[in-house]
C-alpha cells in the first residue's frame, strides 16, 4: 500500500458509499465533526432519504456539540461512485450485508478512489480477507465496523485481512480517533468481531427462552434494562464480574462461581476453566482496573448506577433546598412527573 496522502487528522473529505441507516449515520457523524462529505448510493430516492435522515438526527448532534464549521450543507450527493470518491481521502462503504456484493463494491472503490486512500467496510460480521479478494489493492481496505446510530453510538472496531497492510489498519484507527470514535483495533480476525458475537449471544439465548416459553419478551428486556444494563452502560461484564469476588476481585470469582460454569444457565457451552483461562481474566481485569482498587471500582459502580437511574427518571423525587431556604420536591429529571 502507498503511503496515505495525508495524516488522519488532516483529513477534510470523506467519502460515504451506501446511504442507508448505517451509511447515512455515518454521514451524519462526519458532517457534525465538520467534514465534507460526499455521498452516493446507487437508490433512486437515496438522496431525499438521506437528507431527511441527517436533519433528523442534527438536533441530537447540536447537544453533544458539533464541530466548529459543521453544517449539513457540506454535503454533496454525487451521480456516480466514481465521482463520489474522486477526491476523497477517507471511504466508508456501507452497502447492504451482502458478500458478493461486498466484494464486487470494495473492488469498485479500489480501482476509483485515489491512490494510498484507506477504504473501510461498515460490515457487520464479515471477515476483510472474505470480502477483499477481487481487489487490485487490498492492502488498504479495512473494516471499520460501527454500532447503530453511527452517529450517536462512540463504537467503531477496526480490523485488516490477510492481505491488509498494518500501516492501513493503524491509520484507519487514527482517523476514527481524531473523527471522535472510540476505537478498538482488533488484532486478529473474528466473524462479528467482538461486540457483535457478545450481542448476539444474548440475543440467540433469548430467542431460545421465547421459543420454549420460558420467558416473554417484555421478561428478557425488563431483565437487561432493570439488572445488567444497567451497569454495561459504563462498567463491562468482565469487570462488573470481578466485584462479584469481593477484595478477591476476580481470582476470587473464579474460584468461587466457576463451577456453574457446568450449570445449564445458557445454551452456549462454555470454554474449561483452565489456568491459561483464569490467569488471562485475573490479568486481563487488573490491567482494566487501572491501579483503581476494589472499594474504589465498588464506589463507581454504585454512582454509575445511581446516575444511569436519575438520567433515565427511574429515581424518586428529591428533596432540594430552594435559594429561600424552603425545600422543594423535583423529579430526577429536573421536571414535575
Amino acid at each position: 500500500m502507498p503511503s496515505s496522502p495525508c495524516a488522519p487528522d488532516h483529513v477534510r473529505r470523506v467519502a460515504c458509499v451506501g446511504a442507508g441507516v448505517i451509511g447515512g449515520g455515518w454521514v451524519a457523524h462526519f458532517l457534525a465533526r465538520g467534514y465534507d462529505v460526499t455521498a452516493w448510493d446507487p437508490a433512486p430516492d437515496a438522496e431525499e432519504k438521506l437528507r431527511r435522515l441527517v436533519a433528523a438526527a442534527w438536533p441530537a448532534l447540536e447537544q453533544i456539540g458539533l464541530a466548529d464549521g459543521a453544517s449539513p450543507d457540506r454535503l454533496t450527493v454525487a451521480a456516480t461512485l466514481a465521482e463520489a470518491v474522486a477526491d476523497a481521502q477517507f471511504v466508508q462503504e456501507s452497502a447492504p450485508e451482502k458478500l458478493e456484493l461486498k466484494r464486487s463494491l470494495l473492488a469498485q472503490l479500489d480501482a476509483a478512489a485515489p491512490p494510498g486512500v484507506v477504504i473501510a467496510s461498515s460490515t457487520s460480521g464479515y471477515p476483510m480477507t472474505d470480502m477483499q479478494t477481487e481487489a487490485a489493492d487490498p492492502g488498504r481496505l479495512v473494516v471499520g465496523h460501527p454500532f447503530n446510530p453511527p452517529y450517536l453510538i462512540p463504537l467503531v472496531e477496526v480490523v485488516g485481512g490477510e492481505q491488509t497492510d498494518a500501516a492501513a489498519v493503524e491509520w484507519a484507527s487514527h482517523f476514527y480517533e481524531a473523527a471522535g470514535k472510540s476505537v478498538i483495533t482488533m488484532e486478529r480476525e473474528l466473524p462479528g468481531f467482538i461486540a457483535n458475537r457478545l450481542q448476539e449471544a444474548l440475543w440467540r439465548e433469548a430467542l431460545h427462552m421465547v421459543a420454549n416459553g420460558e420467558a416473554t419478551v417484555k421478561e428478557i428486556d425488563d431483565s437487561i434494562t432493570e439488572g445488567p444494563g444497567l451497569r454495561w452502560a459504563f462498567m463491562g461484564p468482565c469487570l462488573t464480574f470481578a466485584l462479584a469476588g469481593g477484595e478477591g476481585g476476580m481470582a476470587h470469582m473464579l474460584d468461587h462461581f466457576g463451577p456453574s460454569l457446568k450449570s445449564p444457565w445458557t445454551r452456549l457451552e462454555a470454554p474449561e476453566l483452565d489456568d491459561t483461562l483464569r490467569t488471562a481474566m485475573v490479568d486481563g481485569c487488573d490491567e482494566a482496573a487501572g491501579g483503581r482498587t476494589i472499594a474504589q471500582l465498588v464506589a463507581e459502580r454504585d454512582q454509575g448506577v445511581i446516575d444511569v437511574l436519575r438520567a433515565t427518571g427511574r429515581l424518586p423525587r428529591q428533596r432540594t433546598e430552594g435559594t429561600d431556604g424552603n425545600a422543594s420536591t423535583t423529579s430526577s429529571m429536573g421536571d414535575e412527573k
